[in-house]
């Protein structure tokens, strides 16, 4: 065998290794960015970052066991505001959603679809919208 096939022959023995490498780091790569990998990276960061907020959180509460009662305290009075209302005779929180009806005032006038403000600059806005192409059209 020649110098010359020599030489070729370990050219193609190097190029066969790094084919190989390149293979399998394309199979590596294709392994880390599939859908499952990615979910499972995602899922234990995900894990990982509540568990961290929840040891957080627990020595917190441990220091403010007060604050927290209070807080949970208003959290259930909270949701049973409308029965506590009733028992008291104070009507229902949703009697002032502070929407306009047809309820009468102390004079005993009806005030539905009365005006507002917003009604008369919406008018405002639309005159001045008419206004302007005809200034613009007599200025040329």
């Amino acid at each position: 065998m020649s110098k010359l096939e020599k030489q070729f022959e370990e050219d193609r023995a190097l190029r066969n290794a790094a084919l190989s490498v390149l293979k399998a780091d394309v199979e590596h790569a294709k392994a880390a960015l599939s859908g499952k990998a990615i979910a499972s990276r995602v899922g234990t960061r995900v894990g990982d970052g509540a568990k961290d907020a929840f040891e957080i959180a627990k020595v917190h509460a441990d220091d403010k066991r007060g604050i927290l009662a209070a807080l949970i305290g208003a959290v259930i009075l909270w949701f049973v505001r409308e029965p506590l209302l009733d028992i008291l005779g104070l009507g229902s929180a949703s009697d002032n959603t502070g929407e306009d009806s047809d309820m009468p005032n102390d004079d005993g006038e009806v005030l539905a679809d009365q005006p507002d403000e917003t009604d008369a600059l919406d008018s405002d806005a639309r005159d001045l919208d008419r206004a302007v192409p005809k200034m613009v059209s007599e200025d040329e």
